[in-house]
């Protein structure tokens, strides 16, 4: 792609497409491993472009593209972070996006804001698990993509062996466009396989020259492999019976068939980066090579009913349809949106429709209102450069949406429409957190809904039988950056606390027992009696109570109350202070005063029956068993399937989802699996993921029921 001259991303008749037009604008996500030099890939770009001065430049503290405080403590990216810049007339939204498993979340809106991906690989550290569950996603939905190898200039680093590793992980289509001149560990600069030109950074600026002697064997090698797959990839039937008669093709007819197959996802050339060298290489990928918004599918549009709309296309004059891809708080200019326009246009200060899928189990609720949006402006890092408007098919950073989060669509309030939303990874990892001081106390519910609001990957439960706050994260640097943002950000201290499963007691076995209520107070006493039999139901039974009194030996207004006292006493317990599940109780006799006798008396021994039947029984502890379906490959199965055998679970069997994947089925106590999110990814080297759900209780064993029913 880069063989073509500079001109060859005008438009026909020889002029730049005006920025303003879908057709100028490339949105393109930057998907890898952490340390594998998105972020500096990015900087790079933006250096080679004239956006910024020059690569890692700091500015307020940080560079250009990771903007976060955490990011900046840290020295990671663990933010969605979108870098503009100008190329040949076209603008090119980078969507930078953190590398950690834990930001999953992060990742999938990259994807969803994108038309196409660049998966960026370190040639020292080869492909991690995540990147290439992302490459499947991507193939799932025909995304196109491309392939970076950066750190070429690395003393460790191998080109081949990354290459050779990029081919077998993605899969047919993936070749190099260049390989690399490296003399005595240093990156003179590139080699084009179709030109079959070196192209020469040595002095800093790019000139083109032939290739030396010595790297014959290695081009013919590449550049045949090259070939063929673009001609495997052609629209011409013609072209591969020519190449195989040894007829020579124009190399400006596998350029443009490299193109098209590259736009329609079925091609996915590789660049390699090192320092100073490829930024050129891969803004032609990106220019030339890979589709506008408007050759990107748009995704299934609603009416607020429901009902499906059709027509909607990426024209700035057509109805107004924009995602909010993601939600930051700035402490001096309030809560920003980063928002893609799929249709329409967003201008400064106009009112919009805010509509909500709503993920009320995470604190999300849905809501349907009118807002009036602040200033537009092109985000860079914690630059925010002014927009007159927001044209299809462009990412903007808009101000003062007060109520819009991360998956909510802005709309027209003339037509309200609705996107379907991307697919949201379910939190998995409960951290019990509890504020250090009351003044933390109070400043803690604000601060949990901000970022509640930001981040949808986290969910929010306040446990009332545990009594506990509970984070649902996504892995435990998740729970790092969120306790650091509630720390730096909203000026909110909290402590870690030790996660509660919520158990339950039941009877182990039948009796009777009696509740006496007799007391004389000068007044009008309490007189209650009530005789009853307790007895154990199958699991998820739940309560069950039986009257058969005879002879109004309790009179017929007194036997709810020994009900409302029995449920009363069972909600808090007999033993340990866990509530009693699976019980029938059955009131059989008992005995009343005409006077003494009231509602509260005969709660009152309805409470004190239950508890002395639990004096003549032995009562069992129950805890929660989920069901859990694990997906890992092949080769770790055996490690997951022994893995979960230790923690009391009960494999129920596996079966294989697709190539080199299986599902295991379990079930597994509740108990066992608090940290199952961490402790699986290391087992699965951050491949593997699972789901869980409440199957029932069960009885816990006599050593950890001794020790529950202590700490209880």
């Amino acid at each position: 792609m880069a063989e073509k001259s500079s001109g060859s991303a005008v438009g026909a008749a020889g002029r730049a497409p005006a920025a303003d037009r879908a057709a100028a604008i490339r949105n393109v996500v930057l998907v890898g491993h952490s340390g594998a030099g998105k972020t500096t890939l990015v900087e790079q770009l933006l250096a080679a472009t004239g956006t910024i001065q020059r690569p890692g430049r700091v500015e307020d503290g940080n560079t250009v593209s990771d903007f976060d405080e955490v990011e900046v403590r840290q020295q990671r990216s663990v933010n969605l972070a979108v870098a503009p810049l100008t190329h040949n007339g076209i603008k090119i939204n980078l969507i930078d996006t953190p590398g950690y498993a834990d930001f999953v979340g992060d990742l999938r809106a990259g994807l969803r804001a994108a038309d196409a991906a660049l998966f960026v690989v370190s040639a020292s550290d080869g492909v991690d698990g995540l990147t290439q569950m992302l490459w499947e996603e991507c193939s799932q939905v025909g995304m196109p993509r491309a392939v970076v190898i950066t750190k070429i200039d690395h003393q460790r680093a191998n080109f081949e062996e990354a290459l050779a590793t990029c081919q077998e992980i993605f899969g047919d289509g993936v070749a190099p466009l260049y390989l690399p001149v490296i003399t005595n560990g240093h990156v003179n600069g590139l080699i084009g396989l179709l030109t079959q030109k070196f192209y020469n950074y040595a002095t800093g600026a790019r000139t083109e020259k032939e290739p030396g002697a010595g790297y014959e064997t290695q081009i013919e090698e590449h550049r045949g492999s090259l070939i063929e797959g673009i001609i495997q990839e052609s629209e011409d039937e013609s072209l591969m019976d020519r190449y195989l008669a040894g007829e020579p093709i124009d190399v400006k007819v596998l350029i443009e068939d490299l193109e098209k197959a590259v736009e329609r996802g079925s091609f996915y050339p590789v660049v390699c980066t090192g320092l100073g060298v490829g930024t050129h290489e891969v803004l032609e990928v990106i220019t030339q090579g890979f589709p506008s918004p408007l050759e990107h599918p748009m995704p299934e549009i609603t009416d607020l009913s429901g009902k499906p709309v059709q027509g909607v296309t990426c024209d700035p004059d057509g109805p107004l349809v924009a995602e909010v891809v993601k939600t930051t708080s700035d402490p001096y200019v309030g809560r920003i949106s980063l928002v893609r326009v799929f249709s329409g246009t967003l201008r400064p200060d106009m009112t919009v429709h805010v509509s909500g899928h709503g993920l009320a189990d995470r604190g999300h609720e849905d809501h349907d209102v009118d807002e009036r949006i602040g200033t537009l402006s092109c985000p860079l890092g914690k630059q925010q450069r002014p927009m007159p408007k927001g044209v299809a098919g462009d990412i903007v950073a808009v101000a003062k949406l007060a109520r819009a989060e991360t998956g909510d669509t802005l709309s027209d309030v003339e037509r309200p429409l609705l996107m379907t939303s991307w697919t949201m990874p379910d939190p998995l990892l409960p951290v019990a957190i509890r504020a250090k001081s009351k003044a933390d106390e109070d400043k803690l519910a604000q601060a949990l809904s901000r970022l509640v609001a930001e981040d949808p990957t986290l969910r929010l439960e306040n446990n009332a039988e545990t009594k506990q706050l509970v984070l649902w994260c996504m892995g435990e640097a998740h729970t790092d950056v969120l306790l650091d943002r509630l720390s730096k950000r909203y000026g909110v201290e909290v402590e870690r606390i030790d996660l509660r499963v919520p158990l339950r007691e039941t009877f182990g076995g039948r009796c009777q027992a009696m509740g006496r209520n007799v007391k004389q107070t000068g007044g009008h006493g309490q007189y209650a009696i009530c005789h009853i039999e307790v007895e154990p139901l199958p699991s998820g039974g739940g309560f069950e109570f039986v009257d058969k009194i005879v002879g109004g030996v309790v009179p017929r207004q007194f036997i709810p109350s020994v009900e409302k006292g029995v449920r009363a006493q069972m909600e808090r317990g007999v033993v340990a202070g866990y509530p009693m599940v699976d019980v029938r109780v059955t009131l059989y006799d008992g005995k009343a005063h005409s006077v003494d006798s009231s509602d509260m008396a005969f709660q009152i021994a309805g409470q004190l029956a239950l508890k002395e039947a639990a004096s003549k029984v032995p009562t069992l502890l129950l805890e929660p068993v989920d069901e859990l379906s694990v997906l890992v490959a092949d080769e770790h199965v055996g490690s997951v399937m022994s893995d979960l055998s230790s923690r009391r679970g009960r494999v129920l069997g596996t079966e294989p989802v697709g190539t080199g994947r299986t599902l295991v089925r379990a079930e597994v106590p509740q108990l066992e699996i608090t940290r199952y999110a961490i402790d699986l990814r290391s087992m699965s080297h951050g491949t593997g993921t699972f789901t869980r759900s409440f199957l029932r209780y069960e009885p816990l064993p006599p050593n950890l029921a001794t020790k529950m029913a202590a700490t209880g």
